[in-house]
């Protein structure tokens, strides 16, 4: 008994500690080729951890930052964060336009129309200000995962039919030129969720009457995270993990105590007037998403 009780209470606060690592999130560079659901595939397979999903997809041709939530409680989550900001190295070509809006569609050459000759840099600086900075209204692209009436568009432009998609509001906070030497423009996007790069590129070109699509785009920040703090795939292990007490310090907290915490874990209500997402801990851990009731009760949206 004597041999037990000296090994098992390290073994035990060990055990402990994994556990509680095994919910979060985890930033990985993604390469160019594979899509969103092969990575996450891929690490399922390196954790091993079946239940994973990610913050929000990047294209096959795109590289980058990309936020996959590791674990059942981290999916919970995942729908506070689906308006995080986006930040993106993004190139774009002149003189052609892809159906896809990047270069994996097929590209069509733009013939120069009299008189519009290649942009300055100071016509290129003064289209960018005053048509792709702020909100602004941008149509996605046909191919794109944006549903028409319950379907895919790019099921549907696959098949031949037309896409009428309406345009939407997006903000794009910054668009900056770090590079232009025609047709080749390098440019640093900063902006709300949803916003298609693709459409930007296309956009751009159409404005200046030369033609333009997506050469090559790199996500290098999703809301605080950035990709310099990601792993490529193939390194990717329960260390990287950050864990979701972690994940979760920014959001409105309170803390519970044993009585409340069973209540909450119960489905019952608490005395505790909070607004909606505001996230219930109990010994140092978030225990549940809570939902207001009243301006002196809440109760558990959803149980972490």
């Amino acid at each position: 008994m004597l041999f037990l009780s000296v090994f098992s209470f390290p073994f035990f606060i060990s055990f402990s500690s994994v556990l509680r690592m095994r919910h979060g999130f985890l930033l990985i560079d993604k390469p160019e080729g594979p899509t969103s659901h092969d990575i996450v595939a891929q690490v399922r397979r390196l954790l091993p951890e079946k239940k994973i999903g990610h913050l929000g997809t990047l294209d096959p041709a795109a590289s980058g930052l990309l936020v996959l939530a590791v674990g059942s409680k981290a999916l919970k989550v995942v729908e506070l964060f689906t308006s995080l900001t986006k930040e993106y190295i993004a190139d774009v070509r002149f003189g052609a336009v892809s159906t896809t809006y990047d270069r994996e569609g097929t590209l069509e050459e733009v013939v120069a129309k009299p008189g519009v000759g290649v942009p300055t840099d100071s016509e290129l600086q003064n289209m960018i200000a005053d048509r792709f900075t702020g909100d602004i209204d941008q149509v996605p692209p046909g191919y794109s995962a944006v549903k028409v009436g319950g379907e895919r568009a790019y099921r549907k432009m696959r098949q031949g039919r037309l896409v009428d998609l309406p345009p939407r509001k997006v903000e794009i906070s910054q668009c900056e030129v770090l590079s232009y030497t025609y047709p080749d423009l390098t440019l640093r996007v900063a902006c709300s969720s949803g916003t298609y790069i693709r459409s930007l590129a296309h956009d751009l070109g159409d404005l200046l009457r030369i033609g333009g699509y997506l050469s090559g785009l790199k996500r290098t920040k999703v809301g605080g995270w950035r990709n310099e703090n990601a792993v490529i795939p193939e390194r990717a292990a329960w260390t990287n993990v950050i864990p979701l007490k972690d994940v979760l310090t920014s959001f409105p907290k309170i803390e519970l105590s044993d009585a409340e915490a069973d209540d909450i874990a119960k489905g019952r209500v608490i005395q505790h007037g909070v607004r909606n997402d505001t996230i219930a801990w109990h010994n140092g851990l978030p225990i549940a998403i809570l939902l207001s009731v009243s301006a002196t009760e809440s109760r558990a949206r959803k149980v972490l």
